[in-house]
């Protein structure tokens, strides 16, 4: 059985900055696990601009961003194996695995770096009624399509959900020269970042329908046509308010899953808020030695977040191996509780240990648009942290932080929003 110090699960833009930031720190056997022919991960077909801006100040193409990282595994000479497929990962670190150069093997890993990214909910997800035609595709699919493969997709396109690739992928529609009918989102909002709001619908004079979804698909052998109804509060289609608009393509952009199947295998403790595993501060899952970073932890809105937020977890895998970095059972952490409006709160606990940071970093998208509100940390009944902000989205992360010596004799942390 082959034995490494740190074994990262996923060669993306998180399982990249975490492996070269444990190489930074001095580990030198570590290994990558790609199931891609290429390291990257969706990056390599994202083609537009847009990354980057906060990690280099300067905008980027999805494939340079990429190409940034590698050049660091490279430099480095950190070990990675493309198309390996893994399929279980035990308690004690056995990671099973699969290539067609090696077959079946065993990796024994001291530490274990969670980095799988998410995947696209799909039409069977959202299980839109209607015949199987020809012509119902999730956005990566599109963009792939148009990106790597240089096929159109169809003429003329209906998105569903206005997530950012779907934003993105209705402005390169219209540029390829394909007519996208309209966007429709069934929330009262638009799950996308403002400036693709701005840059991709509002720029090419897209329109965005909300409080919206579709309820019938037309057509047998290719997609003829959707049926489009309003919806009420409780995301319920309205009776007489369908109509029909005709396309040949449905793309669909409903949100993202984070890709957990290994952790829950593991053992893993996961959380229904993030759809991703429970990590205390220094992310850190239930099961020693084993972190998780990026979008399998909790979908992000911008890569270079994941890239900050990959780079620390690297560290604290690095100083687990040295024995810098213990494991504290949960249940002898301050657990950190979504209050009103907020949603998808990472970590979830946070430990106490002399060895953490002075400083607790807080992520968390809000459930709603708020204008004039504070994002506030309470710890117990007493508010610690107040941060004002113009408007607050579901589409865009928002960062907290905490002091050490805001959480002596807490017993609980709560994040909620608070209108000003």
């Amino acid at each position: 059985m082959k034995q490494v110090d740190i074994l990262v699960i996923g060669g993306g833009s998180a399982g990249m900055a975490a492996a070269a930031a444990a190489y930074e720190l001095g580990v030198r056997d570590i290994l990558i696990l790609e199931r891609a022919d290429r390291l990257g991960g969706i990056l390599c077909q994202c083609i537009h601009n847009g990354f980057g801006l906060h990690r280099y100040q300067e905008e980027l193409t999805g494939p340079e961003y990429a190409s940034r990282n590698i050049a660091i595994i490279e430099k480095n000479h950190i070990l990675y194996m493309l198309r390996t497929f893994v399929l279980d990962i035990t308690q004690d670190k056995v990671v099973t695995a699969m290539n067609p150069e090696n077959g079946l093997f065993n990796i024994q890993a001291k530490s274990i770096i969670l980095a799988m990214g998410c995947r696209e909910r799909s039409r069977g997800a959202l299980m839109i009624p209607g015949t199987r035609p020809a012509g119902v595709i999730t956005a990566g699919a599109a963009q792939r399509y148009l990106n790597l493969e240089g096929y159109l997709p169809g003429k003329r396109v209906v998105i569903l959900g206005s997530g950012d690739i779907g934003l993105i992928m209705a402005r390169q529609f219209v540029m390829e020269g394909i007519e996208v009918k309209e966007v429709v989102e069934l929330m009262p909002y638009s799950g996308g970042l403002t400036r693709n709001i701005s840059q991709c619908l509002n720029d090419f004079h897209i329109p965005l329908n909300l409080n919206s979804t579709i309820v019938e698909i037309k057509g047998k052998r290719r997609v003829t046509g959707v049926v489009i109804a309003k919806v009420d509060a409780g995301r319920k289609p309205i009776p007489g308010t369908e109509r029909e608009v005709a396309c040949d393509t449905l793309m669909i952009s409903a949100g993202l899953i984070p890709e957990n199947e290994l952790s829950k295998a593991a053992g893993i403790r996961m959380t229904p808020s993030t759809k991703g595993a429970l990590v205390d501060d220094h992310f850190q899952t239930s099961v020693s030695g084993i972190f998780a970073c990026g979008n399998v932890l909790h979908v992000h809105d911008l890569v270079d977040n994941v890239s900050v937020e990959s780079e620390s977890v690297g560290q604290n895998a690095a100083r687990y191996i040295a024995g810098k970095l213990g494991h504290e059972s949960f249940e002898d952490c301050i657990p950190v509780l979504e209050g009103e409006g907020v949603g998808a709160l990472v970590p979830q606990y946070i430990s106490l240990r002399e060895d953490s940071e002075k400083k607790r970093k807080l992520m968390f998208r809000p459930r709603n648009i708020f204008r004039n509100a504070a994002a506030c940390v309470y710890a117990n009944d007493v508010c610690v942290v107040r941060k004002k902000e113009l408007v607050l989205t579901p589409g865009e992360m928002c960062e907290l932080f905490i002091d050490h010596s805001a959480l002596n004799q807490a017993r609980t942390i709560t994040v909620k929003i608070e209108k000003e």
